[in-house]
């Protein structure tokens, strides 16, 4: 059973359920507009196609998995070259192939089952990959935090440390429902400091509401029709190979946070072939690739709000907003600092889970194969560790980050022999619930 304080099938009341949708929507706005407007899409359209997407991985999934689905950075590099080389079109079209791609992986799962998923995935393999995706995330925290325009800011250090204090005595201090928002207290503390700071202090000058003023009230989302050439095909589907590899990692951070294994239920064939089909959906609309979010993971972390029904009416405001545009500008104002604040914590708690994940699961670390499994994962993952190679004569493909960190991880579990010490450990493990039953009687 989940201990969250309002489970995943939980639909809380309105006055309480409004608020708790809002605080996710501010976690993953920034980088779902983000990845438009770095690609030449339109963040409208990616607003809608990220929470209808969401919307359809929710049913998809039975509505068991409580995930935000938003823009993919891992596609950027794809959808820029494709798109300058063949025009966004076909890139469009290759991100349609590459969701459906997802959806043959996740049948062949289906058909094959999981069961090699736990000798594949052991705790010391599953921790360390939960503990890179947090600490990946980490540099991009601290850049928001402390740099503007690329350079070091004392003012921006100032307001994002301000704004993680008061998201930090929201998380400890508060009771009750206020407890359940501290990420939004924590913004919304961050954003007025800053407003009242830049009134007497030009250093604290962050918040421009100028694209405010100059955005339209309402407005249609610009939305575009794919088109399909094989090479472009060919290497979204080969992309989608990495963005697997960081579904399989997102999903266990999920079930950690949760506390359900959602590879088991709804099944691992079930939240690819989701997220696949909101990949596909996105991109007939003309909206980026669609992944689940950390941002919104973390948010779970601290609030134990993980109902279904929150994240469904966040997907439902993202939807509204793509048509607001007046009230998306208001939220793009909020201060690059503030974000980093509150990144600093959401990042934190994701690593955090990875190593209760190993802590809980009494991973023996005296085992040098244990401890080298991990070693590795944790350099090549927050290190940078890239594999790189030609596809089509002009495409680079690349393999990194998790993803590597997680192939590279698979495979030393499944090649490593298992030491005599390790064996023994698996078996007084396993054996220990029972001698303590035992020694009751």
């Amino acid at each position: 059973m989940s201990k969250g304080i309002i489970g995943v099938h939980e639909k809380p009341p309105l006055s309480r359920w409004i608020p708790l949708s809002f605080q996710h929507v501010f976690a993953m706005f920034g980088a779902t507009i983000l990845v438009p407007l770095l690609t030449g899409l339109s963040p409208s359209t990616a607003l809608f196609t990220a929470g209808t997407g969401t919307l359809l991985y929710i049913l998809i999934t039975g509505a068991k998995v409580p995930a935000f689905l938003g823009s993919s950075f891992a596609f950027i590099p794809a959808l820029t070259g494709i798109g300058s080389a063949y025009g966004m079109p076909y890139a469009l079209g290759g991100a349609f192939c590459a969701g459906l791609f997802y959806s043959l992986v996740g049948l062949i799962i289906k058909v094959a089952g999981t069961t090699w998923l736990d000798r594949a995935l052991p705790p010391v393999v599953i921790g360390s990959v939960i503990i890179v995706i947090g600490l990946n995330l980490a540099p991009t925290a601290m850049q928001s935090a402390m740099y503007v325009n690329g350079e070091y800011s004392l003012p921006a250090f100032a307001i994002a440390l301000f704004t993680l204090s008061v998201a930090i005595i929201a998380t400890i201090f508060f009771k009750g429902f206020f407890n359940t928002l501290s990420i939004l207290i924590g913004l919304a503390g961050g954003y007025l400091f800053t407003l009242i700071m830049g009134m007497f202090f030009p250093a604290f000058h962050f918040i421009d509401f100028s694209v405010v003023k100059d955005s339209d009230w309402f407005g249609v989302p610009t939305f575009a029709i794919p088109k399909f050439s094989f090479v472009p095909v060919l290497t979204f589907i080969i992309v989608s190979l990495a963005t697997i590899c960081e579904h399989l990692g997102d999903t266990l951070v999920t079930s950690k946070v949760v506390g359900k294994d959602f590879y088991k239920d709804p099944g691992l064939h079930r939240t690819l072939t989701g997220d696949g089909l909101a990949t596909t959906w996105a991109a007939l609309w003309g909206g980026p690739p669609n992944t689940t979010y950390g941002e919104n993971i973390g948010v779970m972390a601290i609030t134990k709000v993980y109902s279904v029904w929150v994240i469904g009416g966040a997907a439902v405001i993202a939807v509204i907003l793509s048509f607001i545009h007046k009230f998306g500008a208001i939220i793009q104002t909020i201060p690059g600092p503030v974000m980093g604040g509150i990144s600093m914590l959401l990042y934190g708690l994701i690593a955090s889970s990875g190593l209760r994940t190993i802590v809980e699961s009494g991973v023996d670390y005296k085992d040098k194969r244990n401890l080298t499994i991990s070693s590795v994962i944790l350099v090549i993952g927050i290190g940078g560790g890239m594999l790189k190679f030609t596809v089509g004569g002009s495409f680079e493909f690349s393999l990194g980050g998790v993803a590597l960190a997680t192939v590279v991880g698979i495979l030393l579990n499944l090649i490593l022999p298992k030491t005599l010490d390790s064996g023994s450990a698996d078996e007084t493990a396993a054996s220990a619930p029972q001698t303590t039953e035992t020694a009751g009687e």
